[in-house]
């Protein structure tokens, strides 16, 4: 059997869909593969029904007391959690709960302290495609991110990644970003410290109602310098070389 799990949710206003959500997490996990889990779902200044409804539904609810922002709310979450893996989902479950399988046994493969979800590896694994803006979009951020970070992973923005909780506790310690940037650090700032990361590819599905606005959106590239900036000022602390390259799953 596993170890334990801790499944972080970040939430704004998600009164629609996280009763569906919590509902197929929680019917996954009823398998017994886990030895022990938790479901954390971190509201972020929600102004609607969110936090009573995660409490109804059994998750142990963290709040960020206003608006924060979606790496506020994940680092809040990650540094909460009390398993031994934690993975981050969105609340829309845009990658299938289920693919948890995939991250972990591939990371318990490889060796890796953080496995990540992948939309680019295997575009088939697709459901339903972005908006084509939204999609070209993607994958220019990606090239600048290449380019500006020095990270060689495919898709740093797929809303599904396992971290090995000691790996998590040393990376999300030292995030500094609160917006939709934070993916591209947290990853930074765990290949710098020479954790193994895997990247894996996995069934993903795009869903209506996405909180990621264009302003937003632009916001994340202006992000990409910041996370190069901080990384040159050291205000991540003292970080060494990666030691490993990330192992691609194919």
């Amino acid at each position: 059997m596993r170890r334990s799990v801790s499944i972080i949710i970040p939430a704004y206003n998600e009164e629609k869909r996280l009763p569906a959500t919590l509902s197929r997490i929680a019917k996954y996990l009823s398998s017994g593969i886990w030895e022990a889990s938790e479901i954390v779902v971190v509201d972020d200044g929600s102004r609607d029904a969110t936090p009573q409804i995660a409490e109804a539904a059994g998750a142990r609810v963290l709040a960020n007391g206003r608006n924060r922002g979606k790496g506020y709310s994940v680092r809040h979450g990650m540094l909460s959690a009390k398993g031994d893996w934690a993975l981050l989902t969105d609340a829309d479950l845009s990658a299938p709960i289920e693919e948890l399988d995939k991250l972990w046994s591939t990371a318990e493969r490889e060796e890796a302290a953080v496995a990540i979800g992948s939309r680019a590896l295997d575009r088939s694994l697709i459901a339903v495609r972005q908006p084509a803006f939204r999609d070209f979009s993607g994958r220019f951020f990606n090239l600048m991110m290449r380019a500006l970070t020095g990270l060689p992973y495919h898709d740093t923005q797929c809303g599904f990644k396992l971290f090995r909780a000691d790996a998590a506790r040393e990376i999300f310690s030292r995030q500094r970003l609160e917006g939709f940037g934070f993916d591209v650090e947290v990853l930074y700032i765990a290949y710098h410290l020479g954790f193994q990361c895997v990247e894996i590819p996995v069934r993903w599905s795009d869903v209506a109602g996405t909180k990621v606005s264009l302003w937003r959106g632009l916001g994340a590239f202006g992000d990409l310098f910041q996370v190069r900036w901080n990384g040159l000022t050291r205000k991540y602390g003292s970080l060494a070389a990666a030691t490993t390259r990330p192992v691609r799953s194919v």
